[in-house]
């Protein structure tokens, strides 16, 4: 289609995106092939062009939450930060600060990217090669060690986060949240074994990891893969990012893993449905190698990442019996957290025997 610069699309008037682009720089003349692309979040996406350049623009969702901006400016900063490491990521191209220029949000450009969610859908050459897909679960961890391993301070990111006692913030913290969640009208409880897998998790923390860069919400439905192979085109939704223990991420990607004897992943993705992904100990032990790190306490992290995600999702249940989240949507979530945390409590049983 081409853009109506009078009448744009929900959340991103047009007129007052050509103006500011033309403030910038960024080509000139009208915006074609206006079409909105899925993100993984409620954010809005677009992706258009405009002279001879092709762009994609993210900014917050119609009714965004009081963090919103500061999330996306974040955001921001961290993939500009990235612009000259390995990590694979959408380029950044332009940034604006500004929340009125499209309706009280800030937004920013990027490149667009050639490649595939393997969470909704897989090309021909990787549902049909089980060999691809062993790679891709390959390169899903590699691709974490390369972020992992970004020296923060160089990239200009020493202020950007809090690494000073984040295994000690944790379990208080999401306890904290979760507490939060008696406030909502209608919510009738989580019956979730938090206080179980929060003593273990305070028992049993490690005494110090690592400090680098975290995602902080790494999963198989965040990353995006090359159509022609295996390799991991991108990194995407970076709106948890921050400074952290970047074990923490090999944990969430652990937790959110086929088990065994499974071919479905707590999130579900299509990828995971189609089997043949390396097991979860040959991602400990590969990420071990490329980075350095010592993963012994591997379970621990997954353990605290279970933990962490259920009771985010729960928040989305809790939201939903209050009237601000589809009633569907909030009780497939309860489900993940509960089986999250089956999940956590299996690996403390497993590590207690």
């Amino acid at each position: 289609m081409y853009a109506d610069a009078n009448v744009g699309v929900p959340g991103v008037e047009l007129s007052a995106l050509t103006d500011w682009m033309d403030t910038q720089g960024l080509e000139y003349g009208p915006l074609t092939e206006v079409r909105a692309i899925g993100g993984g979040t409620q954010n809005i996406m677009l992706r258009f062009t405009r002279g001879a350049r092709e762009f994609v623009l993210r900014r917050g969702p119609l009714h965004p939450r009081a963090t919103t901006n500061d999330n996306l400016r974040r955001e921001m900063r961290l993939l500009a930060a990235l612009s000259d490491t390995a990590v694979p990521h959408a380029r950044l191209i332009a940034a604006c600060l500004d929340e009125s220029v499209l309706g009280e949000s800030v937004f920013y450009l990027m490149e667009p990217l050639d490649g595939f969610n393997a969470a909704v859908e897989l090309p021909a050459l990787h549902a049909t090669n089980e060999g691809v897909r062993y790679r891709m679960g390959l390169a899903v961890v590699d691709a974490l060690a390369t972020l992992s391993t970004v020296d923060y301070e160089a990239a200009g990111l020493a202020d950007f986060g809090r690494p000073e006692g984040f295994l000690e913030r944790q379990v208080p913290r999401w306890l904290h949240e979760l507490d939060s969640y008696a406030r909502l009208d209608n919510y009738p409880g989580h019956g979730l074994p938090v206080e179980f897998v929060s003593e273990w998790l305070t028992r049993n923390r490690p005494s110090s990891g690592p400090i680098g860069i975290m995602h902080g919400d790494y999963h198989l439905a965040n990353v995006m893969f090359a159509p022609d192979g295996p390799q991991v085109a991108a990194i995407v939704d970076w709106e948890m990012c921050t400074i952290g223990d970047p074990m923490l991420d090999l944990g969430w990607l652990l937790a959110t893993w086929p088990e065994s004897d499974e071919r479905s992943d707590v999130l579900g993705s299509t990828l995971a449905g189609a089997g043949g992904l390396p097991p979860a100990q040959e991602l400990v032990r590969r990420y071990g190698e490329r980075t350095g790190f010592d993963v012994s306490a591997a379970d621990w992290y997954t353990v605290l990442a279970c933990f962490k995600l259920g009771i985010i999702l729960e928040g989305t249940h809790a939201r939903s019996c209050a009237g601000f989240a589809p009633a569907d949507v909030g009780q497939r979530l309860h489900t993940s957290a509960t089986t999250l945390f089956a999940r956590a409590c299996n690996l403390i049983n497993r590590n207690q025997s």
